[in-house]
């Protein structure tokens, strides 16, 4: 537990927004750099803590920097975060043909959902809108979140259907959080920021 007035490092605006929300007792100061030269910056005490990847700690071999992995409902992840995209040449079926096989249909799913969610918010890479998605037996539950830059209004809910109906599931949850006052809350950081 971090004392009134600790000082978190984070870059990402979604990942303040949420935390500032959850943790308004925190100081939150933007970081940047490689991993080692934030974990320099912390070292040097410029912060109490900082907020990094557990993957990629791990792929660096320095799981033992991580003291608290901060929980998803905490904290909701990036729209398509972890999904991979090949592209190819249209209309090479060939190609197609092999990617076919490289393809896993509940990642598609998942990403088809977040992305429709995004695209429907018209939310962009700078603003505060988080995602968890998930399938257990061909249904697929989005939970999503939308935030006010100060972290102050945070508007979170979640859908679950057929993940045959990913898009559709985006859509409707886009439309649930701007009945609950996300469009306005969008609309003031568009203002503020852009569309990003």
């Amino acid at each position: 537990t971090l004392p009134e007035g600790a000082v978190i490092g984070t870059s990402s605006l979604r990942r303040l927004a949420q935390l500032r929300h959850h943790y308004p007792h925190l100081q939150f100061k933007d970081i940047r750099g490689n991993v080692n030269t934030r974990l320099a910056k912390l070292d040097a005490g410029d912060y109490d803590a900082i907020i990094l990847a557990v993957a990629g700690l791990q792929r660096l071999d320095m799981s033992d920097r991580i003291h608290q992995i901060i929980s998803s409902e905490i904290s909701l992840h990036a729209v398509g975060q972890g999904a991979l995209g090949i592209e190819c040449r249209e209309g090479d079926e060939e190609i197609l043909k092999i990617l076919k096989a490289l393809e896993d249909p509940a990642s598609r799913d998942r990403a088809l959902a977040e992305r429709s969610f995004l695209r429907e918010l018209e939310g962009g890479c700078q603003v505060p809108i988080g995602v968890n998605t998930s399938i257990e037996n061909d249904t697929l539950t989005l939970k999503g979140m939308v935030a006010s830059l100060d972290g102050k209004q945070l508007i979170k809910d979640a859908v679950s259907g057929s993940s045959k109906e990913a898009e559709q599931l985006g859509k409707d949850l886009a439309a649930k959080l701007r009945e609950q006052g996300a469009g306005e809350i969008l609309a003031k950081i568009f203002a503020e920021v852009g569309r990003g």
